[in-house]
């Protein structure tokens, strides 16, 4: 994630939001929204969405630019879409040209995910996977069905795996086109297993929201300390999960850690 948004995600929004001239607060803020804070693995245009607020609260940069950013219109298209991917935004662009007018922030925004999706192509390879994860999972062939739930473009989390060959380790990908991570769990879960033999296991608030929306439990991967968090799921986690000792003070303890190093209000 740090490579994706630094090199990726974030200059290709300076770019075409017209934010050179305010470029380190720019910086500054979509890092918090993606990477330092609760919103962390936030969809790509809800994170947009969510910058722009944040960087209208900032007055030297609204003064610089002449205005505040006029974000109705993708909010809108964000609350009535329950796929946020690319096809779902071309497609309400060609039947709704007249939602976009005057600061085009629809297009802005398929253009800007497109740069991303050219950028992460050119950048994010020869990026190794943490050993301790890929321990992890194959520590679960045989034992457990896995899948990836993510907001990434799926073609890109199939060419990232199946670079690392460890695509082989799960049984499917799920990206931002088929919903939200909560729609990903719900179709892949729904009514095939008992209560408490379902774990989500992520590095973001939105992937412990989604496992509580499906009565999943939840194993949290600490952003600074994912090494430590792999290791502590693989020696006890695991064990905990699969002898029906997970839920609980156990997993309560996990997550309460988890979001003090999360904050929650912009400095």
């Amino acid at each position: 994630m740090e490579l994706k948004h630094k090199e990726c995600f974030c200059p290709a929004f300076i770019n075409r939001f017209g934010l050179q001239g305010s470029a380190a607060q720019a910086r500054e803020t979509w890092e918090f929204v993606n990477l330092y804070s609760r919103s962390r693995g936030l969809n790509r245009f809800k994170a947009v969405a969510q910058t722009l607020r944040l960087l209208n609260r900032r007055p030297e940069l609204v003064e610089q630019r002449g205005g505040e950013f006029d974000t109705t219109a993708l909010e809108e298209w964000i609350s009535k879409e329950s796929k946020l991917g690319e096809p779902a935004l071309q497609a309400y662009l060609n039947a709704h040209p007249e939602r976009d007018l005057g600061p085009q922030l629809l297009e802005r925004s398929l253009k800007w995910s497109r740069d991303v999706a050219e950028a992460v192509e050119k950048i994010v390879h020869d990026l190794p996977p943490m050993r301790e994860a890929v321990d992890v999972l194959r520590s679960l062939k045989g034992r457990a069905d896995c899948i990836v739930v993510s907001q990434a473009i799926t073609r890109d989390l199939e060419r990232e795996w199946a670079e690392h060959a460890i695509d082989s380790t799960v049984q499917g990908m799920a990206g931002q086109e088929m919903g939200t991570k909560s729609d990903h769990l719900r179709m892949a879960t729904g009514g095939k297993y008992a209560p408490g033999r379902v774990l989500m296991v992520g590095d973001a608030p939105g992937d412990h929201e989604a496992a509580a929306a499906n009565n999943a439990l939840f194993f949290p991967i600490v952003p600074g300390r994912e090494r430590t968090s792999w290791r502590i799921l693989r020696e006890e986690g695991l064990d905990r999960f699969f002898n029906g000792s997970f839920a609980g003070a156990y997993q309560e303890k996990l997550i309460e850690d988890f979001y003090v190093h999360l904050p929650d209000i912009h400095p």
